[in-house]
């Protein structure tokens, strides 16, 4: 599966001040097919859930050996932490979660507001 972004689907909007991430590592027994339909779903939120702006995922590719065991990455972009705790408290991203989450074995979760640094 290509990495996807759904910024699009927001009308183009992609700014938002606030970031949250989540790191995984899913279960051996999970399938590729399982992880695209994850994927698919966590994207959908976007449509379902009214604060998140966009939505942003990859796979690890760093040569430092560090991700210790960490191999995807989702980002979604909101513009403030109420935004994330109303998206956290939603139905539609309870309901999802509750996939999600026995299907990885790690997880980090984080929000973070980017700071920007200029020369």
């Amino acid at each position: 599966m290509e990495n996807q972004s759904t910024e699009e689907k927001k009308g183009g909007k992609c700014g938002g001040d606030y970031k949250h991430l989540v790191l995984g590592k899913f279960t051996q027994e999970t399938t590729q097919q399982e992880i695209d339909d994850l994927i698919k779903g966590y994207a959908n939120l976007v449509s379902l859930v009214p604060p998140m702006i966009s939505f942003r995922w990859g796979k690890d590719v760093s040569q430092e050996n560090l991700n210790q065991g960490y191999t995807h990455i989702f980002e979604s972009t909101f513009d403030s932490t109420e935004d994330i705790a109303e998206y956290v408290a939603h139905p539609a991203h309870v309901e999802y979660a509750n996939k999600l989450l026995p299907k990885l074995e790690k997880v980090i979760i984080v929000d973070y507001k980017p700071v920007a640094v200029h020369p």
